[in-house]
């Protein structure tokens, strides 16, 4: 990878402090960072141009928004890899996950 493509341009850290994914704007990776050592784990491919990230409530799950693709890319965190990528239009910029609403039986 090119260096003069590493550009970081978003962050997401772990609760458990384990990880930052850190997105690396043209270099179409997203940088899995040791929280504690600063050590890069590993880049995961994704889409072209990944802007920002979101993880999941459960931080199971990590979404890229890929603006020069016109996707989003989910990444399993326990893997580490990519599992599905959703073209969602022209250049998309930011990401934002809720939690899933509950059944109006199940609230109390």
């Amino acid at each position: 990878m090119a260096s003069d493509r590493v550009q970081p341009v978003g962050v997401q850290l772990t609760r458990d402090g384990k990880y930052a994914f850190v997105a690396l704007g043209p270099s179409d990776r997203v940088a899995v960072v040791d929280a504690q050592t600063y050590e890069v784990k590993s880049y995961i491919l994704v889409g072209r141009r990944v802007w920002h990230l979101a993880l999941t409530p459960d931080q199971s799950m990590l979404f890229t928004t890929n603006g020069v693709s016109g996707d989003v890319t989910m990444v399993d965190v326990a893997s580490l890899k990519p599992v599905k990528t959703v073209k969602v239009g022209r250049f998309p910029w930011g990401a934002a996950v809720r939690p899933r609403a509950q059944p109006v039986a199940d609230r109390k």
